[in-house]
């Protein structure tokens, strides 16, 4: 139950890197909603990896290259079910704000990363 806490606050670090990138990028650049929330998602990727490593899980048995990797493959994969539900929402309500779309797709990609996290990458 202590790794889920820990997981739940650095998800909440993440995602607070996520919407900050997102909103930045929305508010200062034309890249417009699509653009900028892959980038921020890139992001707060890098950010919860070290996170989760450091005080989540702790880093696993393997070298950080394979760590690395099993981590990237976990994150590029909740990344895209989180990226495909933010893009169908706001196709599919045009009117809905990207930060909006950012909190439902981010609980959406959520269970499935811990699942990952904890079984593949980060396994003792």
């Amino acid at each position: 139950m202590a790794k889920l806490l820990r997981f739940g606050i650095v998800g909440s670090v993440g995602f607070l890197v996520d919407a900050g990138i997102l909103a930045l990028l929305l508010g200062f650049t034309p890249l417009g909603p699509f653009v900028s929330r892959a980038i921020a998602i890139a992001v707060a990727m890098m950010a919860t990896w070290y996170l989760n490593r450091r005080f989540t899980f702790g880093a696993s048995r393997h070298s950080i290259v394979r760590e690395g990797f099993r981590y990237g493959s976990v994150g590029l994969t909740s990344a895209l079910v989180n990226y495909l539900v933010y893009s169908a929402l706001l196709i599919s309500f045009p009117t809905l704000q990207p930060l909006a779309a950012l909190v439902v797709s981010s609980i959406a990609a959520m269970a499935f990363s811990f699942f990952g996290y904890s079984r593949f990458v980060f396994r003792r």
